[in-house]
């Protein structure tokens, strides 16, 4: 069971949901804290690439953080983990098609693994704040997918 579990539907097909949340590129437009994503390898995205997020924590402080795909199922599911610093989140996701495949089902789940001083970091600051943030991300996936053509 992850820390964070989020569902939302989306007037979307799987496959526009699909192109437009397995992009990085996409995260800073719809998650709070993400300032930066950029892949570190070329080529499709496959099992093992790997990506830079850099994620505000706070007010000020930025936080690189290098994130590698565990899972690469398209148009289903996604995983990723953090394999550098403090703080290191495991998320997955499912795309399922709902209503005869005209609509999307997105399903969330996050967690994290603290490491060092991300064991303190965990219950004081990160938690915290994902559990404040997370909602409005989805509100905002759903904004961006539902009004963007």
């Amino acid at each position: 069971m992850s820390a964070f579990h989020e569902e939302i539907d989306v007037d979307r097909t799987p496959e526009d949901v699909w192109a437009y949340v397995i992009d990085p590129s996409h995260l800073p437009e719809w998650q709070l804290s993400a300032v930066s994503a950029e892949r570190l390898d070329e080529g499709p995205l496959h099992t093992g690439s790997q990506v830079r997020v850099t994620r505000r924590l706070g007010r000020r402080r930025e936080m690189p953080m290098t994130m590698e795909y565990t899972e690469y199922d398209p148009p289903h599911s996604w995983s990723v983990r953090g394999i550098d610093g403090p703080v290191r989140g495991l998320f997955h996701a499912e795309v399922e098609p709902i209503d005869d495949g005209r609509r999307s089902r997105v399903k969330m789940d996050l967690d994290f693994e603290g490491h060092g001083l991300g064991k303190v970091m965990l219950p004081l600051f990160v938690r915290p704040q994902v559990r404040k943030e997370l909602p409005r991300n989805e509100r905002m996936l759903k904004e961006r997918l539902e009004h963007t053509p």
